[in-house]
């Protein structure tokens, strides 16, 4: 998945440039995770009102 990386600059972007699997887990980490986090807290939050 991670290719050994050398560039002329070195940046965060080509790291992550390494290949479709590399950005799509970066995305879900950053992105997805929180929001169903985030989700199944006010569901409880929401229930607990009641």
């Amino acid at each position: 998945m991670i290719e050994p990386f050398a560039d002329v600059n070195p940046s965060f972007f080509g790291l992550l440039n390494q290949g479709p699997l590399t950005l799509t887990i970066f995305l879900h980490t950053v992105i997805v995770l929180p929001m169903i986090w985030i989700y199944f807290q006010e569901k409880k939050r929401l229930e607990d009102e009641e």
